[in-house]
């Protein structure tokens, strides 16, 4: 089956497609040349609608959609908006998050934004309505925080996750804000934030621990054992088991120089055991580069009990970038393969399961999110 990557830089979107050994890849000519395209998405379901959440600089913040692999866009009839005239008068700056519905809803899809928003579409993203259950929730105001609580560039709504063994049940993460499900289709949300970042937020004297208020970089769901999240956080990297509520990290046992701080994290899918994340360094004043200059991925293939490193092929010194929370995917194919677009401009991939790493495409704008897909 062809394979395509879908590359959305701060200047516009690419889509690679892969010869059959994943080693050969074309490059297209760019779409939104010029414009920020934070994250596209091809629907799994029908393997035709692309859509591309963009910053336009003469539009705004909207969603494009295509059906014809890229070669020509539609923007959304209704983008994208908070209501007009409500009491704490919101409006999106940049859509950042696009997650495709449940198989029982074809056109489903879910958006999220900055400021924090949740969004729907039943149409294949032709037209957004606001999530009220969320957005209007009367704690939500509480559990986003203030502008000092958010990202340099604004609070976002991103991890829009859809149980696959139950289309109501959703979970989303929030920088800053913590995550949260809802088991009624979005009509209610409660905090999902237990266990995380304890040493950053001690229990207060009544022994409760804080319920937002949290960091999540990236919240991804095993395709293999739907009832297991993994979890990039500020603070480390966590796993939940569900049905229980309590996150275990399991970055602790990362090397103590590299640290468990980093954006993306890639679950295997078939190995509920196997998941990959690309460390960043944290200490000191957040420099946001691969720790001294030499990135790796680490991959653990025991629930978290233990990393390895996997550098081979990736550069071995004076690489100072890191991957964003999005840039970084994988495939579903065998050997698994996996994706990485860089804050330089590279993307790497390996075609087995990390063990090896080469670059693909230099020279492309500052990469935003890097996603895969199989065209029909």
């Amino acid at each position: 089956m062809p394979l395509q990557l879908f590359i959305a830089t701060r200047k516009g979107l690419w889509i690679a497609t892969a010869g059959a050994d994943r080693r050969r890849w074309t490059l297209s000519d760019p779409a939104f040349l010029g414009q920020q395209c934070h994250h596209a998405v091809l629907d799994p379901r029908d393997g035709r609608t692309l859509l591309c959440a963009s910053r336009q600089w003469h539009l705004g913040p909207t969603v494009f959609r295509s059906t014809d692999g890229g070669t020509t866009w539609k923007e959304a009839a209704s983008p994208p908006r908070f209501p007009e005239g409500e009491a704490r008068a919101r409006a999106v700056d940049h859509v950042f998050w696009l997650t495709p519905g449940p198989a029982s809803h074809p056109g489903r899809w879910y958006c999220g934004t900055s400021p924090q928003g949740l969004f729907i579409s039943e149409d294949g993203g032709q037209t957004w309505s606001p999530v009220s259950g969320f957005n209007d929730h009367p704690d939500q105001h509480k559990w986003v925080g203030s502008d000092k609580d958010q990202t340099p560039d604004g609070g976002k709504l991103h991890s829009i996750v859809v149980d696959p063994q139950d289309p109501d049940h959703i979970y989303i993460s929030m920088s800053g804000g913590g995550t949260f499900e809802s088991t009624d289709g979005g009509a209610d949300w409660r905090p999902l934030n237990l266990g995380v970042a304890a040493d950053f937020f001690p229990p207060s004297a009544d022994g409760s621990e804080r319920e937002y208020g949290h960091d999540p970089h990236c919240m991804v769901i095993s395709p293999s054992r739907p009832d297991r999240l993994w979890q990039q956080n500020h603070c480390g990297i966590y796993r939940l088991d569900r049905p229980q509520t309590r996150w275990t990290r399991v970055g602790e046992a990362m090397p103590k120089a590299v640290g468990d701080i980093g954006f993306g994290i890639v679950p295997h899918p078939r190995n509920a055991d196997c998941a990959f994340v690309f460390p960043m360094d944290g200490t000191g004043d957040w420099s946001r580069t691969s720790p001294g200059g030499k990135p790796a991925v680490y991959r653990t293939t025991d629930a978290g009990a233990s990393w390895q490193r996997c550098d081979a092929g990736l550069p071995a010194e004076q690489a100072w970038w890191t991957v964003k929370r999005q840039a970084f995917a994988g495939d579903s194919q065998e050997p698994l393969g996996l994706y990485l677009g860089n804050t330089g401009g590279e993307l790497w991939a390996s075609d087995d399961a990390g063990d090896s790493f080469h670059c693909l495409f230099r020279h492309l704008p500052h990469i935003f999110a890097v996603t895969t897909g199989t065209p029909a």
